[in-house]
């Protein structure tokens, strides 16, 4: 968790084999430089697996390909 201006609390959540939930007050930026406002209190989803097409955002495709998330990829290859 941390703060943005004016103390407004960001949220960030790693969802398990999912995407990082960030509830804002946050202002994200395109390729283009194009700003994405994301109002108090709103959450977005940011792709954790690399697959998306929607990216910076979750499309779901994580649950399609398997992903998991490090910790239990990790646990996985120690089996």
């Amino acid at each position: 968790m941390s703060s943005s201006p004016g103390n407004a609390t960001v949220q960030i959540t790693v969802l398990d084999d999912g995407p990082y939930e960030v509830v804002g007050p946050i202002t994200l930026q395109d390729e283009s430089g194009n700003p994405i406002e994301v109002e108090a209190g709103e959450a977005v989803y940011l792709c954790r697996c690399g697959g998306s097409k929607t990216k910076p955002f979750c499309d779901e495709t994580h649950s399609e390909i398997g992903f998991q998330g490090a910790i239990k990829a990790v646990e996985e290859s120690e089996k």
